[in-house]
């Protein structure tokens, strides 16, 4: 990438769509995703899969992949017999896969820019029991940094075009990944999963979004992994607060049992929504769990329109 196509660029002049959720779109393909690991597990057995459901979204309209890696980690690969060299492959392969499937895409007939986001899931992904729609893991900040900055340093080095630091449900382990960003060399924006005007752990997000805005690493603030009903207000809240381009992929509107590993509920995510969240900041749109290629289609046909 030049520096008149890179991510940053773009969003200073226009919209970015993002593609929607890895998971489903694997599941509709027929992967079993049912353990700890998630999507993650496919980088091990089953990496073209990956591949391909990149390749899905790109051909829908999306401008960004967002990486397998969300709950790829070294402690998680170490519970699988996974060493920590093989963990690290691993980490590179989820960012090698979705430049494959941009490659793919172009030789398809797609000339846009296309980007790839090296995602990094909250330290609750990791342990897969659903307190990353909680926070509050009894861990210090320098713990948490401590955790993250291995994993970041391996994705960073992969080369992808920025750092998905996503689905962050407590402002203190923003504060931790704010901090082990630094010095990597590639960009990062921060997205906090929220219900009702709070982040999950129940802070106010004006005060969960102030600590993004003098980081300069962080291109975009914004949040996703929630129900389309509380986009609007955070999209609203992040612009204002920080002044960057805002970043927003919520849910379909279903929600995520963790006991039974089920959705539940009915979709309320719609494409007509995502012009009003541009006109309120947001920069980079799309879907995440349970928003699929079609989906995402028309979330890039109303943006493009």
């Amino acid at each position: 990438m030049t520096g008149t196509d890179t991510l940053a660029a773009a969003l200073a002049t226009g919209t970015v769509v993002l593609d929607g959720g890895l998971s489903n779109q694997l599941e509709s393909a027929g992967h079993d995703l049912g353990d700890e690991l998630w999507s993650a597990r496919l980088l091990a057995q089953r990496p073209e899969a990956i591949v391909e459901a990149h390749l899905a979204y790109f051909e829908a309209g999306a401008d960004v992949a967002i990486t397998s890696s969300y709950q790829a980690t070294f402690e998680g690969f170490a519970r699988r017999g996974i060493g920590h060299e093989r963990a690290a492959a691993l980490l590179a392969l989820s960012v090698e896969s979705a430049r494959e499937a941009a490659r793919r895409a172009r030789a398809n007939g797609v000339t846009r820019p296309l980007w790839v986001a090296a995602s990094a899931g909250p330290y609750g992904a990791m342990l897969a029991d659903g307190s990353e729609y909680r926070g509050r893991y009894g861990l210090g900040a320098g713990e948490l940094e401590r955790f993250h900055r291995p994993r970041l340093e391996v994705l960073a080095a992969a080369g992808p075009d920025v750092l998905a630091l996503e689905t962050v449900p407590d402002a203190d382990e923003a504060a931790a990944l704010v901090r082990a960003v630094r010095g990597l060399g590639v960009p990062a924006w921060l997205s906090y999963s929220v219900a009702g005007g709070r982040t999950r752990a129940g802070q106010p997000l004006e005060e969960a979004f102030a600590l993004a805005a003098d980081a300069d690493e962080i291109i975009a603030v914004g949040v996703n992994c929630c129900a389309p009903e509380d986009a609007g207000g955070a999209v609203e809240t992040a612009a204002r607060v920080t002044g960057k381009p805002v970043v927003v992929y919520p849910n379909s509107g279903e929600s995520w049992d963790a006991e039974a590993r089920a959705w539940n509920g009915r979709t309320t995510f719609a494409p007509d929504q995502v012009t009003g969240w541009r006109e309120s900041g947001a920069r980079l749109i799309g879907g995440c769990c349970r928003v699929g290629p079609e989906a995402v289609a028309g979330v890039a046909e109303a943006l493009r329109a």
